[in-house]
């Protein structure tokens, strides 16, 4: 019974981490786009075709 619960302590631990990293990878990566897309716009009367 013992083996049951250690098992199911590592995995409520390691789903609160991959949770946390998943989190700050998706903040990372809006804030990029947000300041990526900000400097397409600002540009934008610069790009001629």
């Amino acid at each position: 019974m013992e083996k049951a619960y250690l098992t199911m302590k590592n995995s409520g631990a390691g789903s609160i981490v991959i949770g946390i990293i998943v989190l700050v990878v998706g903040i990372t990566v809006g804030v990029l786009s947000i300041v990526s897309g900000a400097s397409l716009l600002k540009n934008k009367s610069k790009i001629t075709f």
